[in-house]
């Protein structure tokens, strides 16, 4: 830790790395952790006992945070006609049809999620070796390949934030910004929970939740009782 910051040395003080707290007693020590010079992102990290390497075990869907994300969201949709006009009467930040596809195949991407009506997805699939690794690609699962445009870029808009998991079997997942108050964020932590368990693989053995940590950009990991994850009883201060 002597390469850490005097501020993170400061906010590891606060946290017993030995052990496993509720989830409100996390969430106060975030809250209690001295603030950035910017207002930090809390993240949610799942450690899940599934094998990503089989695809009927990959977890993958989105979940609409009641409290929103805290962040302004760009959206981009992959559209033609009265759909394209259809999204930017919507709010979408980017609109395009094959002239958006070759900006992002050059690497321009001026948008944080992504939104394609079905008859664009031949044209939008040139460019998934940009869009996927990057999480952006639509895919129909997640309500991002759909005809309803003017939904999907509300939902995003409004905190739909999409999860699946990495390599190694980890979701990673926000629930706000450390400005949101306790029990904000309690809420979208339960969102959150909730949505995970509901998509619990059915080819999952064992243990589906390993564990599972809450962090704020800056600061250190603070473990969450995998077993006791939904007890919420001691309420949270703030409304």
């Amino acid at each position: 830790m002597s390469g850490k910051g005097k501020r993170y040395r400061e906010a590891a003080s606060k946290v017993d790395s030995d052990r496993e707290y509720l989830p409100v007693e996390a969430i106060k020590i975030l809250k209690e952790i001295p603030d950035a010079k910017f207002d930090e992102t809390i993240e949610l990290a799942f450690r899940l006992g599934i094998d990503p390497r089989k695809a009927d075990q990959l977890v993958r869907g989105t979940v609409s945070l009641p409290n929103g994300t805290g962040r302004s969201v760009r959206v981009g949709v992959f559209a033609q006609g009265e759909k394209a006009q259809e999204a930017r009467d919507a709010g979408a930040d980017v609109v395009g049809a094959d002239d958006l596809v070759e900006e992002v195949m050059k690497g321009n991407i001026d948008f944080d999620a992504a939104v394609a009506t079905p008859d664009m997805m031949a044209s939008v699939g040139k460019a998934g070796r940009v869009l996927g690794p990057r999480g952006l690609m639509p895919n129909p699962k997640t309500g991002t390949v759909t005809m309803d445009i003017a939904k999907a870029v509300a939902d995003i808009k409004g905190g739909k934030v999409e999860y699946r998991t990495d390599r190694t079997g980890n979701v990673h997942c926000i629930i706000g910004k450390k400005s949101f108050t306790e029990r904000q964020l309690i809420e979208n932590y339960l969102a959150v929970v909730d949505e995970l368990l509901r998509a619990r693989p059915s080819a999952a053995k064992g243990k589906y939740v390993k564990s599972l940590t809450v962090a704020s950009t800056m600061g250190p990991g603070i473990t969450i009782d995998a077993n006791r994850m939904k007890d919420t009883e001691t309420q949270p201060v703030g409304s």
